[in-house]
């Protein structure tokens, strides 16, 4: 597949966003451990996200479901602030950096997937984009197996 370097460049978001996300994941979370209210939280927050890519995915582009498209990212951009008063307590300088840092990728990953959903190549396109909807949807699978019930059952 050879991609332009503005195709190139779409995917920038989901890739600095994925790193952003396994630093906070394995150094973070595993470092500080998941109160109950995270562990059930978080995989919310990646099923928002996952939400939106399965749409760009199954829908074809129209005027109607770019405005379904947009609903969805507005709630998901929405949905993962909803931590932020437990973080604000739990978390340390560098976390909650990192955390603002991500705030500021999820609509940009978003964005991304539009643009590459409106593209003539869409259809070339579309093994990356399911390769970005199977990634979130291992994390998914990975947040709930590990924090809900590896974690969980390993406790102190």
């Amino acid at each position: 597949m050879n991609l332009t370097a503005l195709e190139m460049a779409v995917f920038a978001p989901f890739l600095i966003q994925g790193l952003a996300m396994m630093f906070d994941e394995f150094y973070s979370h595993h470092k500080r451990g998941l109160p109950r209210w995270e562990r059930i939280g978080h995989p919310l927050d990646t099923i928002t996200v996952l939400s939106c890519f399965v749409f760009v995915l199954v829908a074809d582009p129209s005027e109607t479901n770019l405005w379904i498209y947009g609903g969805l990212c507005a709630f998901s951009c929405l949905f993962v602030t909803k931590d932020e008063p437990v973080h604000s307590q739990l978390c340390g300088g560098a976390e909650s950096w990192l955390h603002s840092v991500l705030f500021v990728l999820h609509p940009l990953s978003f964005v991304a997937a539009g643009l590459i959903w409106a593209m003539e190549r869409f259809e070339n396109l579309k093994p990356l984009l399911l390769g970005q909807g199977l990634s979130v949807t291992i994390f998914l699978i990975y947040q709930i197996g590990y924090w809900n019930i590896y974690a969980k059952k390993h406790a102190h």
